[in-house]
């Protein structure tokens, strides 16, 4: 089946999921597109991924669909959902791959490519999908093994002959974005050629979360030992926790602390984080962003899952071993949130004078290149 797949010159990738699963299959959609000199992309994903299509370079259109068997999903009515499988049929896919965590089904979204007329169809799957995949994995994980998620997508779409050399996430922010996010550094009083880092407290999950109150430390002892203005961004249903965070900073006259919660949109986040000496983050979508637009990372990382750690970056990687890791749950099952609780605010900033050491002279060399 590889020379037909060879051939398909109009290819739909579904992940239905949020920002950052759609940012760690951007590898398997560059070999994809690698594949064929005249392949278009079209990615179909949820609302909040379709905002990235604009600045993934492999991908030339994005649907935005509510898929009623994901989490959050549109009430449609049955015949809502009939028009909708013409109009996606009407775009005359030649195939479509479609990229599932192996904690979910791909066939619900294989009956819809079927459903669409689209011939060729690749997905994991535990169970025989007979007619509804064309080609497919028998899924390995967890039983087997557990991969990076970003590797599981690559391993997907080797089955049918998409390779690439080049593994990292993708992003490109758009020089105006740039150009917005340097001067409104500017404004704030902060130089966006020199040391400065981003925080970022929030998570759609509360396990998630690293604890409110060792940010207030954390932001406390970095103003004693890195003495450089700090900039947190969020959305703007988290700008009032941001504020609880920052306030106690701003009072003890430490380090310049600024909010730029709920103030950008998709792409002067990723230009804010691409002019970044360094990001700290949750296991969230904007420490993938911060991957795909190369920015070093502290990842403040609940242990709900393994697969999800920054790709290709300098990184460090911070927890404490539970018994209940993996649990994949967006509440700790235990209560006890050890392990984001335990790890201590002076073991984060030891990980942060860590990796600036490491990073910070080839990341303003290569800052000034850019301006």
């Amino acid at each position: 089946m590889t020379h037909l797949w060879n051939q398909a010159r109009h290819v739909l990738c579904v992940r239905l999921d949020a920002l950052g699963d759609v940012l760690m299959c951007t590898p398997a959609m560059r070999a994809l597109r690698a594949q064929h000199p005249e392949r278009r992309l079209t990615l179909l994903t949820s609302p909040a991924g379709a905002a990235l299509a604009p600045y993934l370079d492999d991908v030339d259109a994005a649907i935005a669909y509510e898929a009623p068997w994901m989490k959050s999903s549109a009430d449609l009515r049955p015949e809502q959902r009939r028009d909708w499988i013409a109009t996606l049929a009407g775009h005359g896919f030649d195939a479509a791959v479609i990229f599932t965590s192996y904690s979910q089904s791909a066939l619900p979204a294989a009956l819809l490519c079927q459903l669409a007329g689209i011939p060729l169809r690749l997905a994991y799957c535990r169970e025989k999908p007979y007619q509804l995949l064309s080609d497919w994995i028998a899924d390995p994980e967890p039983g087997a093994m557990v991969r990076h998620e970003v590797q599981r997508q690559l391993d997907l779409v080797r089955h049918v002959g998409a390779e690439i050399a080049d593994e990292r996430l993708a992003f490109t922010p758009a020089p105006a974005d740039i150009d917005a996010v340097r001067g409104r550094l500017r404004q704030a009083g902060i130089d966006p050629d020199g040391r400065w880092l981003v925080l970022h407290p929030g998570a759609s999950a509360p396990s998630r979360r690293y604890p409110p109150h060792h940010w207030q430390t954390l932001v406390r002892e970095l103003g004693k030992r890195v003495r450089c203005p700090l900039v947190f961004t969020g959305a703007a249903h988290e700008a009032a926790q941001i504020a609880q965070i920052v306030a106690p900073a701003r009072e003890s006259g430490g380090a310049p602390v600024h909010s730029f919660a709920g103030q950008l949109h998709i792409g002067e986040l990723g230009a804010l984080l691409s002019q970044a000496s360094l990001v700290v983050s949750n296991n969230t979508g904007p420490a993938h962003l911060a991957a795909a637009v190369g920015a070093p990372v502290v990842d403040l990382y609940a242990l709900t899952n393994p697969r999800h750690t920054p790709w290709r970056v300098p990184s460090r990687v911070l927890n404490r071993d539970a018994d209940c890791r993996n649990c994949e749950r967006s509440i700790c099952p235990q209560g006890h949130h050890d392990c984001l609780e335990k790890p201590a605010p002076e073991q984060v900033v030891d990980a942060i004078c860590s990796l600036l050491k490491q990073t910070e002279p080839y990341r303003r060399k290569e800052m000034r290149m850019v301006s």
